[in-house]
C-alpha cells in the first residue's frame, strides 16, 4: 500500500503515519504545509524509514497537489489536513474556508487526474478517505447519539467548513465515481497533542501553577477518544469499510469538561505533588459564543460490519498523556519558545484578518 497522507505531521495524522509505516509496512507520502500546529517531532520515529517520505506542500494549491499525485503514485488517500480548532475560527474564519473546502476540492481534482492515467490496478483499489469530526452534526441535548444519518447543523465555521468539506466528498463520489469514503470522529487526545486543545492546556497551566481556564460552568461534554485508537480504526476504514460508506469513531467515553480538568488535576497531583491541590487553579471563564452542549457518537456500525472497538476504556490513555507531557517537556517547550501563545482565544465578535492557518491535520 501506497498511501497519500494530508496533514501527517499534526496530531491524529501523525499517529496514523507512525502506525502506518511502523506496525502496517505501509509505504507514506505524508504531505504538510508544516504551519503553526505541525511538528516534524511527531514523526522522528519513523523519519529514517525508508518507506517514509515528506512533502512539504499546501492542500490548497491545486498544481502542487496535482504533482504529488502523479510523482508519488498514491494507491489511496487519508484527508487529515485541516485547520481544527474552533476559538481559532472565531477569530480568523477564512483560514478555515480555504483550507478545509479549498484544500478538499483541490485534493479531490488532484486524485481525479492521478485516476484518469493511473494503471488498472490502482484504479480497483484506490480509496479517497476523507477524516471528519462529530461537530459537523451541532448539538446534542442531555440525551441521545450521532449516528451516521444524523441530519448536519454545524454551529461554528470550524465545523462549518468541515461540513462543506464532507458534502464534496460525497458529492464527488456520486458524480464523478470516486470511490471515497468519510469517518467522524469524537475529541481525540494523548501524546503530541498541540498545546492549544483543552487537556495539553490544562496540564501545562497546571505544572506552571497558572490558572486554569474552564469556559463557562464546565458542564459541557464530549465523548473522548484515545489517539492511537482512531489511527487503528482509521486505517482499518481504509482497508476494509465500504467504499461510498460513512463510518463514526467514537471513544464511548462522555465526561463534561469540569470532569475531565479534575481529574488531570488529581493525576497532576500524583505525579507531580505541590503544596496545594491542582484543582485550586480552576478558574471558570466567560463561554465561547456557540459552544455547543454535547456531542456522542454511536459505534455501533464500524463494530458491527468492521469490528472495531477502542482498545483504551475510560480514562486510562489519561494518566499516559500527563505522565507523556511531563516526560517530553522538550517537545512542548520548544513550541513555546517558538512565539506561540497560550492565551485565549475565540472572544472576537467583530471582522478580522484570517489567523494563521495550520494546513497541517487535525
Amino acid at each position: 500500500m501506497r498511501l497519500l497522507v494530508t496533514g501527517g505531521a499534526g496530531f491524529i495524522g501523525s499517529a496514523v503515519v507512525r502506525h502506518a509505516v511502523a506496525q502496517l509496512g505501509f509505504e507514506v507520502i505524508n504531505v504538510d504545509a508544516l504551519t503553526y500546529a505541525a511538528n516534524l517531532d511527531n514523526v522522528a520515529s519513523v523519519a529514517d524509514d525508508p518507506r517514509y517520505t515528506f512533502v512539504k506542500a499546501d492542500i490548497a494549491d491545486e498544481s502542487a497537489m496535482e504533482e504529488v499525485f502523479l510523482e508519488h503514485k498514491p494507491d489511496a488517500v487519508m484527508h487529515l489536513a485541516a485547520e481544527s480548532h474552533v476559538d481559532r475560527s472565531i477569530d480568523g474564519p477564512g483560514a478555515f474556508v480555504r483550507t478545509n473546502i479549498n484544500g478538499t476540492y483541490s485534493l479531490l481534482q488532484a486524485s481525479r487526474v492521478w485516476l484518469s492515467q493511473a494503471p488498472a490496478s490502482v484504479r480497483e483499489r484506490f480509496r479517497f478517505h476523507h477524516v471528519s469530526t462529530d461537530e459537523v452534526f451541532g448539538s446534542l441535548g442531555a440525551k441521545g447519539k450521532f449516528t451516521e444519518t444524523t441530519p448536519y447543523a454545524p454551529r461554528s465555521p470550524y465545523s462549518s467548513s468541515k461540513a462543506a468539506s464532507d458534502m464534496l466528498v460525497r458529492a464527488w463520489g456520486e458524480t464523478f465515481d470516486l470511490p471515497i469514503v468519510v469517518t467522524n470522529c469524537s475529541n481525540n487526545y494523548g501524546p503530541y497533542q498541540f498545546p492549544e486543545k483543552l487537556i495539553p492546556v490544562v496540564i501545562l497551566k497546571a505544572l506552571a501553577g497558572e490558572p486554569i481556564p474552564v469556559y463557562g460552568t464546565g458542564n459541557n461534554v464530549r465523548d473522548w477518544l484515545f489517539v492511537e485508537d482512531h489511527a487503528e480504526a482509521l486505517l482499518l476504514v481504509l482497508q476494509s469499510g465500504k467504499t461510498g460508506e460513512t463510518y463514526n469513531i467514537g471513544g464511548d467515553n462522555e465526561m463534561s469538561n469540569i470532569e475531565l480538568v479534575r481529574q488531570i488535576c488529581t493525576i497532576m497531583d500524583r505525579l507531580r505533588p505541590t503544596e496545594t491541590r491542582h484543582e485550586e487553579l480552576i478558574e471558570f471563564v466567560a463561554d465561547r459564543p456557540g459552544h455547543d452542549f454535547r456531542y456522542a457518537i454511536d459505534a455501533s456500525k464500524i463494530k458491527n460490519e468492521l469490528g472495531w472497538t477502542p482498545k483504551v476504556k475510560g480514562f486510562q490513555g489519561l494518566e499516559e498523556t500527563v505522565a507523556w507531557y511531563l516526560e517530553n517537556d522538550s517537545w512542548w517547550k520548544r513550541i513555546l519558545s517558538g512565539g506561540y501563545s497560550t492565551g485565549r482565544q475565540g472572544l472576537s465578535s467583530s471582522p478580522s484578518q484570517p489567523a494563521q492557518g495550520s494546513r497541517s491535520g487535525q
